[in-house]
């Protein structure tokens, strides 16, 4: 990392390295490149998205579950994050919750299909 990158630069960087992290399952590492990235870029919800991830791969749902309310609240109609929020309340045998953020999911993805279809013939 480069001390004269801009701050997303440098989040992006950190981003990379955890996304090699997540592939080589190495969670750990993965969370811990991931916050950094947030810490340097707080506003950087693709390192949320991979925190999320990396959390689910270490077992700590509940930390998974709590960046997927965050990332959710930052961005209500991320469809991705409902569908994590979903995939870790299933995890965790929470299934009611696991159905509603599934329902969620699938109703942003069905307005953003309606919304692209929409734009194509305008």
């Amino acid at each position: 990392m480069h001390p004269d990158q801009t701050p997303r630069a440098q989040a992006e960087s950190l981003y990379y390295t955890a996304l090699d992290a997540i592939e080589a399952g190495d969670p750990a590492a993965a969370v811990h490149a991931c916050r950094e990235a947030l810490a340097v870029d707080p506003g950087f919800l693709d390192a949320m998205h991979a925190l999320i991830r990396a959390h689910q791969d270490a077992g700590n749902f509940d930390e998974g579950i709590a960046v997927a309310q965050e990332l959710a609240a930052l961005d209500p109609e991320d469809v991705l994050a409902w569908t994590s929020l979903s995939i870790l309340h299933q995890r965790k045998g929470m299934i009611a919750e696991a159905e509603a953020a599934a329902l969620k999911a699938k109703l942003l993805g069905w307005k953003e299909q309606l919304r692209a279809k929409r734009d194509s013939i305008a």
